[in-house]
């Protein structure tokens, strides 16, 4: 099975759900076990968490990190389609194409003694949870190393910076009145939304970075009204807040908590994802690409919220890197097939130069 009949197969399983979230990591474990890969699991928060090393017992160690679980889709998301190039279906660039492609390349690079290499697949990468994570739980079981990829989509470029979240929800209070009368009252469903317009106009918003050209501000949710005939008193909003490399989170908080009326709660935080651009194993995986991505290469800042925090906070150098797509999380989402072997060839490229290229005894750069 090759990386594009593996993408398929792991986008047939529905992994918005926790049966297709089982289904699609058993399915995961009995492939690797197929090709002779010893795999660990576990569960973190009832969810799957699989773990499998090869590569000698010593020596630099690269980690190979993705996810399983998708955001809910139409049932005919779930089936897989090609129209040329374009490998269509829910999770296909987010990320089960990469998925696939790195799991052949953990097949691909079984046999070789020189890089010891975890691949480590999570189940809840895209929850809003913000403790006991999968990531979390796979760095806590000692699955680090020199260098860690998250197989998030990148275009065959690597991400070495991702932005922060900060989601908070913001309840705020006015006064009822009939719905007649509304001049009597004080509509807390309007002042919500002048609230967000309110921290869409804060000076933070206007700020841009080296990779980013403004942090993203999204009004998610809004909970307020009980009658068509009453004026509302209160109303909560949940917003996400996606802030800048060198923003600092506490200071944008404060701003908000400022706006009179309101009382604001923390419900994710996360700092943002930065890697020397510079380091040695960075520069090692962009030669790795150089046939395909021939400039820009070291150039991505995502604007999603990245697991390559968790190795990130062990002290582990880590980037997204994934192939071509586009369309993640919405209705016509999808991963180029020819990327997807480019993409496997890299990551087996990058291991096998990887001695060469940093030095024979001179791997390790902590």
């Amino acid at each position: 099975m090759d990386e594009r009949a593996l993408a398929e197969r792991l986008i047939t399983y529905d992994t918005s759900t926790l049966d297709g979230i089982k289904a699609a990591a058993g399915f995961v474990k009995g492939w690797l076990e197929s090709h002779e890969i010893p795999v660990r699991d576990g569960t973190v928060g009832g969810l799957p968490v699989l773990a499998a090393t090869v590569g000698p017992e010593s020596g630099p160690t690269i980690v190979l990190h993705g996810h399983l679980d998708v955001v809910p889709a139409q049932s005919s998301q779930f089936e897989p389609r090609i129209e040329g190039d374009r490998l269509f279906g829910r999770g296909a660039y987010d990320m089960k194409g990469g998925l696939a492609a790195m799991m052949c390349a953990v097949a691909d690079l079984a046999a070789q003694d020189a890089v010891r290499i975890h691949f480590v697949c999570v189940s809840d990468e895209e929850s809003d949870e913000p403790f006991d994570r999968g990531s979390d739980y796979v760095v806590a079981k000692g699955y680090v190393g020199d260098f860690a990829i998250t197989g998030e989509p990148t275009d065959l470029r690597i991400g070495v910076q991702s932005k922060g979240v900060l989601a908070v929800r913001i309840e705020v209070s006015g006064t009822s009145a009939h719905g007649s009368t509304p001049w009597l009252g004080d509509n807390a469903v309007l002042k919500a939304v002048d609230v967000f317009r309110q921290i869409q106009a804060m000076p933070f918003a206007r700020e841009a970075s080296e990779l980013f050209d403004r942090p993203s501000i999204s009004l998610g949710r809004i909970l307020g009204g009980d009658r068509i005939n009453r004026v509302p008193d209160f109303c909560a909003i949940d917003v996400d807040i996606r802030y800048l490399p060198g923003q600092d989170a506490d200071v944008i908080l404060d701003s908000i908590r400022a706006i009179p009326d309101t009382a604001v709660t923390v419900v994710f935080r996360r700092a943002p994802a930065m890697v020397d651009r510079e380091n040695p194993y960075v520069r090692a995986l962009a030669a790795s690409i150089s046939d395909w991505t021939p400039e820009d290469r070291v150039s991505i800042g995502r604007d999603g919220a990245s697991d390559a925090n968790s190795f990130l906070d062990a002290g582990v150098p880590a980037v997204e890197f994934g192939p071509i797509g586009g369309g993640h999380h919405g209705p016509d989402e999808w991963v180029s097939i020819t990327s997807l072997a480019h993409y496997r060839e890299a990551l087996v490229r990058f291991v096998r130069t990887l001695p060469g290229a940093m030095g024979k005894g001179h791997l390790r750069i902590a």
